[in-house]
């Protein structure tokens, strides 16, 4: 196997926000001392998706009218299948179900903290919100849940990275919102929650909190290198959740939920989907052998499904 050095560096695709670039290099941190490589073995290559736009972010648009999931990945993924770059690092929540031929997601980092963070200057908690206070998130599922939850406050569409986000909340676009404590803790600015949220108060994002490492499926050298950091036990946790995502849909255009966690020597897989305006939310659990963390994830779907009954997807095609 060809080690990467300074003359021939491992390239490395991700997106150029704080987050992303914390991401990437704790990705280059990791395989530094895993094959005993130097810094000049790697080349961060930042490359602009659909999602940095920044017209769309200040526009506050919602994920669904602008291109759903696929927006923060199509344009790194095309660099990787072009060869322009030879891995690419991504937040497994903005990744799609299936990836595209020729390309193989097989390595993920440890999973940071799971839990959203509640962000406001002025109020400590959601119960702590007045009536009617504004609230700004662009997650379906985040905003389905609080509607669910707290159907008096109001809700103002919020998108951006976390600095951007902090700086509409010190101009008073809203009271409050919410990010994920695992980006702030990868940012170190975990003090700017107020408040880690309890997976049983809201349920996260499917995947939320993992690092997934995309290769082409004939790079032997990178699934090599990538072999030494893959953490089985965030694989195992994201077998059943993205089997859940993918049996109900990945798409972005619905509001969904999902955590499994190690329970005993087996998996606790939990899921939820809700309508969009918060009026029903229906959840569920599976508790398995870690090898059937797939087939509980597709079985758990189905049950919601069929708890749903018909009528409770209409909304997406009106």
């Amino acid at each position: 196997m060809t080690q990467p050095n300074a003359k021939s560096p491992l390239k490395i695709g991700t997106r150029g926000s704080p987050l992303a670039l914390a991401q990437a290099f704790e990705t280059r941190r990791r395989l530094m001392e895993a094959h005993g490589l130097s810094e000049d073995a790697f080349e961060i290559v930042i490359i602009k998706t659909t999602g940095d736009d920044r017209a769309m972010i200040a526009a506050d648009r919602p994920l669904k009218e602008v291109g759903g999931k696929g927006l923060f990945t199509k344009e790194i993924e095309e660099a990787l299948l072009a060869g322009r770059i030879d891995i690419a690092v991504h937040s497994m929540k903005d990744m799609p179900v299936a990836q595209p031929d020729g390309l193989v997601l097989d390595c993920y980092l440890p999973r940071e903290d799971v839990c959203d963070a509640f962000v406001s200057r002025e109020h400590a908690s959601i119960a702590d919100l007045p009536e009617g206070a504004l609230v700004g998130s662009s997650s379906l599922r985040r905003r389905a849940q609080l509607a669910n939850r707290r159907p008096d406050l109001r809700l103002v569409q919020f998108r951006g990275n976390v600095q951007t986000r902090l700086k509409k909340l010190e101009e008073g676009v809203a009271v409050a919102t919410f990010l994920a404590m695992a980006g702030l803790n990868r940012l170190g600015m975990a003090w700017v929650a107020r408040t880690a949220i309890a997976p049983e108060d809201m349920l996260p994002a499917v995947a939320q909190g993992a690092i997934g490492i995309e290769r082409r499926q004939d790079n032997a050298v990178a699934g090599n290198l990538l072999d030494a950091i893959h953490h089985r036990p965030t694989a195992e946790r994201l077998d059943a959740e993205r089997a859940f995502l993918a049996a109900l849909d990945g798409s972005c255009e619905t509001p969904i939920a999902g955590l499994a966690v190690h329970a005993g020597d087996g998996l606790w897989l939990r899921g939820e989907i809700l309508r969009p305006d918060g009026s029903e939310a229906i959840a569920g659990e599976r508790r398995c052998a870690v090898s059937d963390g797939a087939e509980a994830g597709r079985d758990l779907a189905r049950e919601l499904l069929e708890q749903a009954g018909e009528g409770f997807f209409d909304w997406r095609h009106g």
